[in-house]
């Protein structure tokens, strides 16, 4: 009898991840390795969301919790909603998970039925095609080009919905590619989504606060207000308040996709950490003065990379609205061998070099749905920034 269910046939593990792990494998052997693959800030989460989860500690708010969220971290969360995006929601309407994976994850779970399909704007985040593989859907990836700045057409839209369409997953500001859409740009989609009362909403807005320059973030909801009742709006701590570890996420929806997504964790994890419940409540309460001094240094290490990468030969590398991520095409180095002798074949091939001849690891466009392209993570030093770019220039240059 075979051990393991076929459904993870169907699926890999996350690329990202696995970049993550090698060069910390690599770094761990001596190896003078810079890692610009994890997602996450390399800020320290801030002073007083720390003392929030100390002080519930000492107050022995370290029991279960109601599975999905505690009263006051849902209450923040809907006064966030209406301050930052004028949602009304109420607590009943709000899910609260262990990171935005598993509100992702869940919400899937609980509507997907086998034949179903989810429409997934590539480049896409790692894990969306296998968590919908994962609850029985069937991924449909509608690609997007640097021509269009990596965003979604409602043209493109219009051609990847069917009849057997449950969801849109949309995603702005993106990972990987930082592109961020802007109200007119959204109008356009929603004005499609509109034409198809059967489509829901499953909107990825973890970078919201991370936008630069006079980008002004907007949500489906927000833009048409007709889709609300089939919106899910996601969010979470992770990465402008520099929680990532801390693994709190959330959404807000009609009460029906809430009450079964609670089913869903009730049945497999239950309760996130009430500590970092409680420090959650203070992120979404507390100050938010931190916001834009950090958003100014990604600004500023967004500049750098994409200045550096676009002098590298045979890259050309667009200017993100927001998160902290670039997505620099390599179009122009395919075909060329490195001088460890490695023929370009891709994207992968290109990042596999990469780290083996300069110690820089990236993540490869493959692994997001467009090719060929790699992502960057300038979630780090301006030093790192610079060597790893300054290590790319070198191993650009040298192919031949």
């Amino acid at each position: 009898m075979k051990l393991l269910s076929a459904t993870l046939d169907r699926v890999k593990p996350s690329p990202t991840i696995a970049v993550t792990t090698k060069a910390a494998e690599l770094k761990a052997a001596g190896r003078d390795v810079i890692g610009l693959g994890a997602g996450e800030p390399d800020f320290d989460t801030p002073q007083n969301i720390k003392d929030a989860a100390i002080a519930a500690i000492h107050a022995g708010k370290t029991k279960y919790t109601a599975v999905d969220g505690i009263p006051e971290l849902k209450q923040a969360i809907c006064a966030k909603f209406k301050r930052d995006n004028g949602l009304d929601y109420t607590p009943s309407q709000v899910s609260v998970g262990t990171g935005g994976k598993q509100i992702l994850y869940n919400a899937l779970m609980a509507t997907l039925n086998e034949g179903d399909e989810v429409v997934i704007p590539a480049p896409y985040w790692v894990s969306y095609p296998d968590m919908v593989l994962l609850a029985g859907g069937t991924p449909v990836i509608a690609e997007a080009s640097l021509q269009t700045d990596f965003k979604l057409t409602a043209d493109q839209l219009e051609a990847a919905i069917t009849d057997k369409t449950k969801w849109l997953i949309f995603n702005s500001p993106s990972n990987p590619t930082g592109a961020g859409y802007t109200w007119d740009e959204l109008k356009e989609l929603t004005d499609v989504l509109m034409r198809h009362p059967h489509v829901w909403v499953m909107t990825d807005d973890m970078y919201e606060h991370l936008v630069y320059d006079d980008f002004e973030f907007c949500t489906p909801a927000q833009v048409e207000p007709a889709l609300y009742d089939r919106t899910l709006t996601v969010n979470g701590v992770s990465k402008a308040y520099a929680m990532t570890g801390w693994r709190i996420g959330y959404a807000a929806g009609p009460e029906k996709l809430i009450g079964a997504m609670r089913k869903v964790q009730s049945q497999s994890t239950s309760n996130p950490c009430s500590v970092s419940q409680w420090a959650a409540v203070e992120a979404l309460n507390g100050t938010q003065e931190f916001i834009a001094p950090n958003n100014a240094m990604f600004a500023r290490r967004r500049d750098l990379v994409v200045e550096m990468l676009n002098a590298a030969t045979g890259i050309k590398c667009p200017v993100p609205d927001g998160a902290f991520y670039v997505y620099p095409s390599i179009a122009g180095c395919i075909g060329k061998t490195s001088k460890g002798g490695v023929k370009i074949d891709d994207d992968e091939t290109f990042a596999t070099a990469l780290l083996e001849e300069t110690d820089v690891a990236v993540v490869f466009g493959a692994a997001f749905g467009l090719s060929p392209n790699f992502r960057v993570s300038y979630a780090t030093s301006d030093d790192a920034l610079k060597e790893a770019c300054t290590r790319i220039q070198i191993f650009c240059a040298g192919l031949t």
